[in-house]
């Protein structure tokens, strides 16, 4: 579509000129001579056909086809300016893309993640989400967040949060049965991780009971469903502290027994050697480390 413009100098030295009711006024504000101001409006009654202002000595006066054109190209120009000064910041804007394990993105950095947006506009993620080993992760990324410590040559990695687990379920659970020391889970269902079948024996172990054998088993393919199940009450899950401590908080889950617990690989999150003095990289990272 053809739009019919007159030039744009012309429309700005009018609009400046009307709200000053002063060609002078215009022209500081313009960073332009008077006479500047004075040929681009004349330019532009000519370009409309009619006269936008009544000339008196050193005053002018809008007519009324400039009282009624002035509202209209000012806010035209506001939203020119608004425009601009979007995509000037959207063009500072650095993306950050961050590659982390599914179950803490789901249960611990989402529902954190406002609070960097807030503190780090002009930062923003890009985030996915994957549970292979660094090496076989196959998109570019800024920053992965896995277990360690793990020596991983040519990434920079540093720890930032320690990890225990012990069992949780929901509240509604010690309706259906005593549920007050290790040997009561052999009337409970025990939620088992497909991708962690050891963890479970392995607190039994070291809860004295290592022969226990549960009411049933339910074995699920991801370790976030096993903390949705217990939930939802299905059963009692092998809960990582960090990642169920607002919902412990919320009282949406308990911890069923004081211990023991079992020793967990801590996050860290590591970083290509050639981006580890970005700033962005460098912001996200230290926010990780603060206590949240």
């Amino acid at each position: 579509m053809h739009r019919r413009l007159p030039p744009l100098n012309a429309l700005k030295a009018f609009e400046a000129a009307g709200r000053h009711a002063s060609f002078t006024l215009a022209a500081e504000e313009l960073r332009v001579t008077h006479g500047a101001v004075s040929r681009h409006v004349q330019a532009l009654e000519a370009w409309l056909g009619t006269p936008l202002f009544e000339r008196h000595n050193r005053r002018v006066i809008l007519t009324e086809a400039g009282r009624s054109y002035l509202p209209e190209i000012g806010a035209a120009l506001d939203r020119m300016a608004l425009a601009t000064a979007k995509q000037i910041e959207r063009g500072r804007t650095q993306i950050l893309h961050v590659n982390a394990l599914a179950t803490f993105t789901l249960r611990w950095l989402i529902p954190r993640l406002s609070l960097f947006q807030r503190a780090n506009p002009t930062i923003e993620i890009r985030l996915t989400t994957s549970n292979v080993p660094l090496a076989r992760i196959v998109e570019p990324f800024d920053i992965a967040i896995r277990g360690g410590p793990d020596a991983r040559p040519g990434f920079v990695g540093r720890q930032f949060l320690t990890e225990r687990r012990i069992p949780v379920c929901s509240p509604t659970l010690r309706q259906h049965g005593p549920l007050a020391e290790p040997g009561d889970l052999i009337g409970h269902t025990l939620l088992h991780a497909a991708t962690m079948p050891e963890v479970w024996p392995h607190w039994l172990q070291a809860a004295g009971v290592p022969h226990l054998t549960p009411q049933a088993s339910v074995t699920l393919e991801h370790f976030y469903l096993t903390l949705q199940a217990a939930l939802d009450g299905l059963g009692v899950a092998m809960g990582p502290e960090r990642l169920i401590a607002d919902d412990v908080a919320a009282g949406r889950l308990i911890l069923p027994f004081y211990g023991p617990t079992l020793p967990a690989r801590s996050y860290h999150t590591y970083v290509p050697e050639a981006l580890a003095d970005q700033a962005a990289v460098r912001a996200f990272c230290d926010w990780l480390s603060t206590p949240s």
